[in-house]
């Protein structure tokens, strides 16, 4: 599922307060991103529609859920991301990443365990074969 950088505010805030209503919405997003009422409306609409989002009937009001995960979301847009600027290579997508990006120590150690994770991982896959 494609999301524009409008949707994304808004699903990561559901995802991040799920279930909500739309005041909640335009409580946290619509000023801050100068949103009407209606434009945060029409956007909880379009991604019910899309099948980001589920509603269920409170009154007269609507509940709001995610109905797709956030991973399943970040997956799709970081291979689409990686495909459109990189070719779909991500080694020189990495190395932009970390030459451009303050990193802390934890993170960067963070990152040192991945790959040594992932160099034994690929070092056992050959061996096997």
């Amino acid at each position: 599922m494609q999301l524009s950088d409008a949707e994304w505010i808004v699903m990561n805030l559901v995802w991040d307060s799920q279930p909500t209503e739309a005041s909640d919405v335009i409580a946290a997003l619509g000023a801050a991103n100068e949103w009407s009422d209606a434009t945060v409306k029409t956007m909880l609409h379009r991604l019910v529609k899309k099948g980001a989002l589920t509603t269920e009937p409170i009154g007269k009001k609507y509940r709001y859920t995610a109905a797709v995960r956030r991973s399943a979301c970040v997956r799709k847009a970081s291979r689409s991301f990686l495909d459109r600027v990189f070719g779909g290579d991500a080694a020189p997508a990495l190395l932009h990443l970390v030459k451009t990006s303050k990193l802390s120590e934890d993170e960067l150690y963070q990152l040192r365990e991945l790959l040594h994770s992932k160099s034994k991982n690929s070092q056992n896959k050959g061996s096997k074969e």
